[in-house]
């Protein structure tokens, strides 16, 4: 599950998958999703502001800071509960364009934003503050005595002064958690079904991770799919602050039904599995790419486009615009990276000792991509193009087992590990209560539904 900062979406950036019917295309009694999709990372994203002081953060623009735990530095500063506070507080939402010295002037303590930056050697904070971020002042006689960088509600880096310079402390806020259920029905898209049951944008991600191995998102969603979660919702002195873990999850995709409980084993492993144990995560992703479409599918005795002649082809290929992200599949390491003939700028992985991946077409190579280097289930390995013998922007991705090639959307792929036996009792103990409490929830709604 995601921290809490991504449940959070004041500024910042969700990734979510948007799966969408293109209307006036489907045929009659054809209820299949159009193999179209959007992604939340699509959505408008406000530039950060920044210092508007002189040689600081001159070297590079200041990027969106969403989380402090994510910064070794943060981790460095001692922590300290939420003090009571004598002088009253003056809140600041940052807004598109501000900059830390401008919010300065206007409360009228600018001096003390020099002496904020030069008594604390991790100011990179500073330089990253958003739109939509909130900043605490506490003032008296023109004189700033304590400001707090808000990140979440429970999570904030604060200054306080001493004397003429000031400290730093990360304050942390205990959150209570509450189980609230959702569930919705597909008609158009999962994210607008997801937001019509009241789902966050954070939520409806999450669902789509913790599946992701077992349904296509862009190609197996259907009219009259179904969901359902109970999840935590977080408080903060009984107000709502936003969405914890997913504690249990139903999809039913096609007729068949997935269900997934979220379980720590006695190691502190924290993972989903299904109702007998095993784990939801899997060796390999269904798909490569999330903002993408399939144009075409694994076919022996295809037509070659652009040569028309027939041609088997091996592999999906998933329209996407150019510079879209492509994620590797399974961890594995780089074995080739270069232009390979048709294929333009290629990236082959391999996984163990029988399992490769091949990506091609690809406009240009992410980072830490050389021959030899090592990639994780995820990793950006390069991003979306045309090169190569190819009719638009698109990925040509193949899989094969001990060099023979099989349909990626239809091989079966291997769990990576699933519950001990001395572990299942415990886990079935569990699971107990939130699977009676989703399945009744579910049983209620589709009473409702018959209605």
């Amino acid at each position: 599950m995601l921290p809490l900062a991504t449940a959070l979406l004041a500024g910042m950036l969700v990734a979510a998958a948007i799966f969408i019917i293109p209307y006036g295309q489907s045929t009659p009694g054809d209820t299949t999703l159009a193999n179209t999709g959007m992604d939340v990372t699509a959505l408008p994203l406000e530039s950060p502001a920044s210092i508007a002081l002189p040689d600081i953060n001159a070297d590079s623009p200041a990027p969106v800071q969403q989380e402090p735990a994510s910064d070794a530095d943060m981790q460095e500063l001692p922590t300290a509960s939420a003090p009571a506070l004598t002088i009253p507080q003056t809140t600041v939402v940052v807004k598109k364009g501000d900059t830390l010295g401008a919010i300065f002037n206007r409360l009228d303590v600018y001096p003390d934003l020099v002496r904020v930056l030069e008594s604390h050697v991790h100011n990179h904070a500073l330089g990253k503050i958003y739109p939509g971020q909130k900043l605490h002042f506490s003032i008296a006689s023109q004189q700033l005595e304590r400001l707090e960088l808000e990140y979440t509600p429970a999570s904030s880096l604060v200054y306080h002064r001493d004397g003429d310079s000031f400290s730093a402390t990360m304050l942390n806020r205990p959150l209570d958690t509450i189980l609230e259920t959702a569930s919705g029905t597909i008609d158009s898209s999962l994210y607008l079904a997801g937001h019509k049951a009241g789902m966050s944008d954070a939520l409806i991600f999450d669902l789509v991770h913790i599946f992701r191995w077992d349904i296509d998102f862009a190609l197996d969603l259907r009219v009259g799919d179904r969901f359902a979660i109970l999840y935590e919702k977080l408080l903060l002195n009984g107000e709502e602050v936003g969405d914890g873990e997913i504690m249990a999850a139903m999809f039913v995709n096609n007729g068949v039904t997935h269900r997934a409980y979220r379980y720590t084993d006695e190691n502190g492993y924290t993972d989903y599995y299904t109702p007998d144990g095993k784990s939801l995560h899997k060796t390999f992703l269904r798909t490569p790419v999330h903002l993408a479409r399939i144009s075409s599918l694994f076919n022996p005795k295809r037509r070659h486009p652009i040569l028309n002649v027939i041609r088997a082809h091996k592999g999906i290929d998933y329209a996407a615009p150019i510079g879209t992200p492509i994620k590797a599949t399974g961890a594995g390491r780089v074995v080739y990276r270069g232009t390979k003939g048709q294929y333009g700028k290629t990236i082959v992985l391999k996984h163990g000792n029988i399992y490769t991946t091949l990506y091609a077409h690809m406009s240009r190579y992410a980072r830490k991509t050389q021959v030899g280097s090592p990639v994780k289930q995820g990793q950006t390995i390069g991003y979306v193009g045309s090169t190569g013998l190819s009719t638009g922007p698109h990925l040509h991705y193949e899989f094969r087992i001990s060099g023979v090639h099989r349909n990626p959307l239809k091989v079966k792929l291997p769990a990576t590990r699933s519950l001990r036996e001395t572990e299942i009792d415990r886990f079935l103990v569990s699971i107990q209560a939130p699977a009676k409490q989703l399945d009744a929830f579910t049983q209620n709604q589709l009473a409702m539904r018959d209605l």
